[in-house]
């Protein structure tokens, strides 16, 4: 079956053209969003006196029969060689409601339908990432309360910076997470306007109420430019960018696991759930888990590329190309989503070794920052405070010395007025985290403030997911 055909001379169309043009393959994971704009079309054509009561009732009838059939038939997209999901879906009516299923298309176009599933996907799509996001805030929170007092060798380029808690870091990706869940919120936002009745491009003959349909698939808006509704893909777009940013923010947490499990560093050991081996080395323990994480956000980032490229030279309008929205579109929400969940369960499982990073602390001068500082507080000009500590640490690399094995009598050849105030300064990792009480610094006071906010803003989210939640749409 065919949407279209009498222009056509009646010989038939090349199989290979045919195959490559399909998008059945793909698309038919739009199928109940595609019912459900039927059935409110249908509904609309009748309130608007293009269908009779009776012929809005069997058609209704038709499609909540498609309905039944694909929710207790989960093989039904194999064996189909439909052009489309909606060519399909108007082939099956046909079955149940005859010729009257010519009628399904009246002042309507696939261009104005699909850009309606799509939307109405976009939402959900949007809400499955929130809450896979949401189960990864769990997982790190939950982390963090665990190993509230651990202190981490924080870095910068790699190479030993300033202690922090590991609570902290935890909670910086919190943050980060925090971000891409309120960025969906706002592609959700922008994907909630009603396409439909738009037509091909320049709208609908028909008295349809485009204002009450919106309402009855549950869009805010409707909207105002049909030739603007049917070929704005720019909320495919930005669930993509969101998408694929979570990805990135997924791919450095993940880089940065690889590392801290790695032996060199030791700080974490992955459970065994989520690792492999080797086929020729019996000793190895690979971070497969994460490495696959990482690589993903790049699958992520490639389809937005291609989406972004694939609109930059359309012309107005409907254009075929369009029909490659949705295999980007499902494979980066499919793969975040998974990803999401998988560093969820890595996360939850993961072992921490306390004694490797505090061994890490002792060795990295990490608290040459801090007796900078002290210098500082006993008048001593910042440069000058800079200057004189980099000039220990030299004379520590140089033999070996870490500033817990320096002596005094070492220490003063660089800093006269050295104390025991000023070797707690430069020994005691938990004096430096201490003194960094400003607001969204690493002080035990503050890290358990922001894991209170942590834990008000999760339970916010929930309660808001939770009330504003809309399962993938089903009919009974």
């Amino acid at each position: 079956m065919k949407l279209w055909g009498g222009r056509f001379a009646r010989r038939a169309r090349d199989p290979f053209f045919e195959g490559f043009s399909e998008s059945f393959s793909v698309d038919h994971r739009l199928v109940h969003y595609d019912l459900q704009v039927n059935r409110a079309y249908v509904e609309a054509l009748g309130e608007a006196g293009v269908l009779s009561s009776a012929e809005v009732r069997r058609l209704v009838r038709g499609l909540e029969a498609i309905a039944r059939r694909v929710n207790h038939s989960p093989n039904w997209p194999y064996g189909n060689s439909a052009e489309d999901v909606h060519t399909w879906v108007e082939g099956q009516l046909g079955r149940h409601a005859g010729s009257l299923a010519g009628k399904l298309r009246t002042g309507r176009s696939r261009n104005d339908l699909v850009a309606t599933d799509a939307r109405l996907y976009a939402k959900d799509a949007a809400r499955e990432l929130q809450r896979a996001l949401t189960h990864l805030l769990e997982s790190l929170l939950t982390k963090a309360r665990e190993h509230r007092d651990v202190i981490l060798p924080g870095y910068t380029h790699l190479q030993p910076a300033q202690p922090i808690l590991f609570a902290h870091y935890l909670l910086a990706y919190f943050e980060a997470f925090s971000r891409d869940i309120s960025r969906l919120e706002d592609c959700r936002h922008r994907a909630d306007e009603l396409p439909l009745a738009a037509g091909a491009l320049a709208g609908t003959t028909f008295p349809i109420n485009r204002s009450r349909l919106a309402r009855r698939l549950g869009f805010k808006r409707v909207a105002v430019n049909s030739l603007d509704a049917t070929s704005d893909r720019d909320f495919v777009c930005e669930l993509l960018f969101a998408s694929a940013l979570t990805g990135i923010h997924l791919s450095r947490l993940a880089e940065d696991l690889v590392i801290y499990a790695s032996p060199a560093f030791g700080y974490i050991e992955l459970a065994d759930e989520y690792s492999t081996g080797s086929s020729i080395m019996p000793q190895k323990k690979n971070p497969d888990s994460l490495e696959l994480i990482r690589g993903k956000a790049a699958r992520v980032l490639g389809r937005l590329t291609g989406i972004l490229a694939l609109l930059k030279g359309l012309p107005s309008a409907y254009n075929r190309d369009l029909q490659e929205d949705k295999t980007a579109l499902f494979d980066g929400v499919d793969t975040i989503c998974a990803s999401a969940e998988l560093m969820a369960r890595v996360l939850g499982t993961l072992r921490v070794n306390t004694a490797r990073m505090k061994a890490a602390i002792d060795q990295g001068f990490l608290m040459a920052t801090d007796l900078a500082d002290e210098l500082v507080r006993r008048g001593m000009p910042f440069a000058q405070a800079h200057k004189r500590v980099g000039q220990l640490v030299l004379y520590c690399v140089e033999r070996g010395k870490t500033f817990a094995t320096l002596s005094a009598d070492e220490a003063r050849r660089f800093i006269p007025g050295w104390d025991r105030t000023l070797a707690a300064a430069a020994q005691l990792p938990e004096r430096a985290l201490n003194r960094r009480r400003a607001v969204g610094g690493t002080a035990p006071a503050q890290v358990n403030r922001q894991m209170r906010f942590a834990t008000a803003s999760l339970a916010e989210l929930k309660r808001r997911l939770q009330t504003n939640a809309r399962s993938m749409r089903r009919w009974a």
